[in-house]
């Protein structure tokens, strides 16, 4: 397998294929983020990489940086499993998925090393810039699959990506959203797990020092903010 990293990027790429991938269906609109929830990166890598398993990513982050491709961007990876965005419910076929290696929820969310942020960025900014995407394209496992997953998590650094132009940055809260509902699908979220769900997720992302379930008015006026902007 080639890599699909531009040279002039100077970042440690390495082949490890896995054979989980078949034929996108859709162009590529963004990138979603996930860590492995696994007690290493080595058993993580593993798994993605079991045919068995049949689950895969484009890309793994190792804690010292080092970067793996498992699957070709052209090609779709089983990243993403039962979830949407902005109305389209084959986000696998949409995306280039990013796992990166941390122990997650179950084991006891570790903060993430700089050196793996650092090259998280670099990769983002290159794969971006291949595919014309902006910021407000790179988004969590948690925003497409509220109620299922988690990831990256309330540690994970987004603040570090807004700065560097790989997210989109989170507005002053607005005037108090009416209808939470319309408000969340403008902005992308599905609502098919519940609305509790698709708060929690929303607050993990955008509001990660509280994450209730509640829409409260900080998260309401956070919601109205997005929403406007979408």
């Amino acid at each position: 397998m080639i890599s699909n990293i531009s040279p002039d990027v100077g970042l440690d790429v390495r082949a490890a294929p896995s054979p989980n991938f078949n034929d996108r269906k859709t162009a590529i609109r963004l990138i979603v983020l996930h860590y492995t929830g696994m007690e290493n990166g080595a058993v993580a890598i593993e798994r993605l990489c079991d045919r068995a398993a049949q689950v895969s990513a484009h890309y793994v982050i190792r804690e010292d940086g080092v970067i793996l491709q498992l699957v070709g961007e052209d090609k779709r990876a089983w990243h993403a499993g039962v979830a949407s965005w902005q109305g389209k419910s084959d986000v696998n076929s949409a995306s280039i998925g990013i796992e990166i290696v941390n122990g997650g929820h179950d084991f006891a969310l570790p903060a993430y090393p700089a050196i793996q942020i650092d090259r998280l960025i670099r990769l983002l900014k290159d794969v971006m810039a291949r595919h014309g995407l902006g910021p407000e394209c790179v988004i969590g496992h948690s925003d497409v699959a509220p109620g299922r997953k988690q990831d990256p998590g309330e540690h994970f650094p987004w603040g570090l990506l807004v700065a560097a132009g790989c997210a989109r940055a989170t507005p002053p809260a607005g005037e108090l959203v009416d209808d939470i509902a319309a408000g969340l699908e403008r902005i992308g979220y599905g609502l098919e797990p519940g609305l509790d769900a698709v708060i929690e997720a929303f607050q993990r992302r955008w509001r990660p020092a509280l994450v209730s379930g509640v829409a409260d008015r900080e998260t309401r006026g956070l919601i109205a903010a997005l929403a406007g902007r979408s």
